[in-house]
């Protein structure tokens, strides 16, 4: 049997989902899972599609993004699927796990992702470095250190950890941190 999936991102997207809907059923899907949810939201027609599918099923979907958000997520997926004996099929990629041909370019193409990836990740790193070397790169300012006296004198008062929390617009466990912290003279 051919298990349709569906899913955009949000409502406003509702013509995306009616295509795909469209698409899986001139595919020959005869049932269909559809959702309108971020991709890392809770997806429970995935899930339920998933649960769905048995031996010898194919799970059907219209593009790559649309089922899996990572190369991690995706190999979550596939292993489900393997174990339980159910092909997937990503329509515009033309790949069909149902053949040894579709599961390598299937990994092929994960790896090229994760590839991908992690080159934009160092890159990303290169730039941070360099902005830090340039001094245009500070990280974001302590908040609470620097209100250790103001929290300490707080404190003094009498005020409870969660209302000088909610009074310096800091967190509770800030606030504890600094008023648990050793003097300066006693950290080496």
């Amino acid at each position: 049997m051919l298990v349709g999936y569906a899913r955009t991102s949000t409502l406003e997207q509702e013509a995306g989902l009616e295509a795909q809907i469209r698409a899986l059923t001139a595919l020959g899907c005869e049932k269909l899972f559809q959702e309108q949810v971020s991709s890392v939201g809770q997806r429970t027609a995935l899930l339920g599609a998933l649960e769905f599918c048995r031996d010898g099923d194919t799970l059907v979907v219209t593009k790559l993004d649309r089922l899996a958000r990572s190369v991690t997520h995706l190999g979550s997926i596939l292993s489900e699927l393997e174990t339980k004996g159910i092909a997937l099929r990503i329509e515009n990629l033309g790949v069909d796990t149902s053949t040894p041909t579709g599961k390598l370019m299937l990994n092929v193409l994960g790896g090229v992702a994760q590839f991908e990836r992690e080159m934009m990740l160092e890159r990303q790193r290169e730039g941070i470095a360099k902005a830090k070397a340039a001094g245009a790169y500070k990280g974001r300012k302590p908040t609470a250190r620097a209100k250790a006296a103001e929290i300490k004198a707080l404190a003094a008062e009498g005020l409870s950890m969660a209302a000088i929390a909610a009074r310096l617009g800091i967190g509770k466990g800030s606030v504890h941190r600094a008023l648990s912290a050793k003097p300066d003279h006693q950290n080496s």
